[in-house]
């Protein structure tokens, strides 16, 4: 099994006509996303591949029954719209890999989508994917390599930061273990699905064995996840990396989220209230990996 997307799944592509949106269609497919069509307003009636092209998504609904997913690859100025036309046309899981979308827009947007019962991934995120099942987004960036780097196992991977995804699947396959799923959250200052939300679904999960979280400086994403294990709410191993220790407050690391200002968001913290409740926090990121397949030995 995997969480949020799997073979199964039926994805959309909004905004598919244009570059990028083209070029990681093509991807998703060749890996075996099921993309059963895309949206680009007043492109309605083209193809791109073999998928067909609609004006508006309730058009595609119209056409082909319900989505799963939808992945938009929209500029940051006309996201909101598009999150909230996918959300009206009854699509429960939104991956956002647009960056730099106005803060005002991010809140409305995900406010909205967290009203109605969907869940966003991003906005800023590089994608998820289900090895050897789906991928969505620009995740792994070509069929060879996302195969190559993302073996199918039990460990999901939550992470705040798009390249180490790739780094750390990569070690823990080089550690004779794979990926159930892993996911990326995104890197703007406000996004959806955090770290707190995804521990319970790679909870209910029977595929997913333990999980593997890289945090950094900036935000309560971490303590959020802390008092979710603490709440008995995520029960797997956990084992943890904390980016930015150190960094000086104020100052910006990696990315527009990751910041310590006013005495929050210090890796300090972060790395105290995760080893209060159980979690398995290491000092550097190549021990990561080593410690997964430890737990995973004795278990």
């Amino acid at each position: 099994m995997a969480i949020l997307l799997d073979e199964r799944s039926r994805v959309l592509v909004q905004g598919i006509t244009g570059r990028e949106g083209m070029a990681r269609t093509r991807f998703m497919r060749a890996y075996g996303t099921q993309v059963v069509a895309g949206v680009t307003p007043g492109r309605g009636g083209t193809t791109v591949g073999s998928v067909p092209v609609y004006n508006t998504v309730k058009e595609a609904v119209q056409q082909h029954g319900s989505f799963d997913a939808t992945v938009t690859f929209v500029p940051g100025l006309m996201v909101k719209d598009a999150v909230v036309e996918a959300v009206d046309a009854g699509i429960r899981f939104i991956a956002m890999p647009v960056e730099r979308v106005p803060l005002h827009d991010a809140l409305m947007l995900l406010a909205y989508a967290r009203q109605r019962g969907a869940k966003v991934l991003g906005p800023g995120s590089f994608g998820l994917i289900s090895p050897g099942k789906a991928v969505i987004g620009w995740i792994g960036g070509s069929e060879d390599f996302a195969k190559e780097i993302f073996k199918p196992g039990h460990v999901g991977i939550v992470s705040r930061s798009g390249g180490q995804t790739s780094t750390f699947s990569w070690a823990i396959g080089q550690a004779g273990l794979g990926i159930s799923t892993a996911l990326h959250i995104g890197g703007e200052p406000v996004v959806g699905l955090s770290p707190a939300e995804v521990l319970p679904l790679f909870e209910a999960d029977p595929d997913t064995h333990a999980v593997a979280l890289f945090g950094e400086i900036g935000t309560v994403a971490e303590e959020e996840a802390a008092e979710v294990i603490g709440a008995g709410k995520f029960t797997k191993p956990l084992v943890a990396y904390i980016a930015g220790a150190g960094v000086r407050p104020g100052m910006r690391f990696s990315h527009a989220s990751a910041i310590v200002e006013r005495g929050r968001g210090t890796a300090e913290n972060k790395i105290k209230v995760l080893r209060q409740v159980g979690a398995h926090v290491v000092d550097q990121p190549e021990d990561l990996a080593r410690t997964l397949a430890e737990i995973v030995r004795k278990s």
